[in-house]
């Protein structure tokens, strides 16, 4: 958040996306826990949109039970206000994934999507959006498309160096604002304090 913070007073980083090159490298943790201590700052509004169509985590995380989501949202059968939760005790709202559509690349990349991200960048002070992993569909590249920035997830030990690269190459390195590099194995020992 503070390397996110520090970019903003340079340039426009409303949006952010945040993804990986595959699934199971922890974007949607990730994205929960970016999204949770970017709301604590004070006087800042925050929403986290779940745009994994596919295999959505969200709301699971939040432990949310939502009667529409994205999808109906994208799809004209429901309004953004309807979809949208509140949290309690922080200042964060959540757009989940509802209904798993049969053409979420589609709707990803439909201009209902630009629309909808325009309009709540002019509610939110930030607005940060988990995207399916990147290598295989390209979901994660539309919506990183219609973002200030990104955030890619990378798994110490797990995640090949050549997948890394082959996401950079197919997302736009450019738009990277960092890189989170999730279970890592590094004790305090190694590294002292910090």
């Amino acid at each position: 958040r503070g390397r996110i913070d520090s970019l903003a007073s340079q340039r426009p980083l409303k949006t952010l996306a945040v993804t990986s090159a595959n699934s199971g490298e922890g974007k949607s943790t990730c994205s929960v826990n970016l999204a949770t201590v970017t709301a604590m700052s004070v006087g800042r509004s925050v929403l986290l949109i779940d745009c994994d169509l596919r295999r959505p985590k969200v709301h699971l995380t939040l432990g949310l039970q939502p009667q529409v989501g994205l999808a109906e949202v994208l799809l004209n059968q429901a309004t953004i206000d309807e979809a949208i939760q509140k949290l309690d005790g922080v200042n964060l709202d959540v757009l989940p994934v509802r209904t798993i559509p049969q053409n979420p690349s589609e709707l990803l990349a439909s201009p209902e999507m630009r629309k909808l991200i325009e309009d709540v960048s002019g509610r939110y002070d930030r607005i940060i959006l988990d995207t399916p992993a990147c290598l295989g569909l390209p979901d994660a590249k539309s919506v990183s498309e219609i973002c200030d920035g990104l955030v890619m997830v990378v798994r110490a030990g797990v995640t090949p160096q050549e997948e890394v690269q082959a996401a950079l190459d197919i997302l736009d390195r450019r738009r990277v604002v960092g890189l989170v590099l999730n279970g890592s194995e590094a004790t305090r020992e190694q590294y002292g304090y910090y």
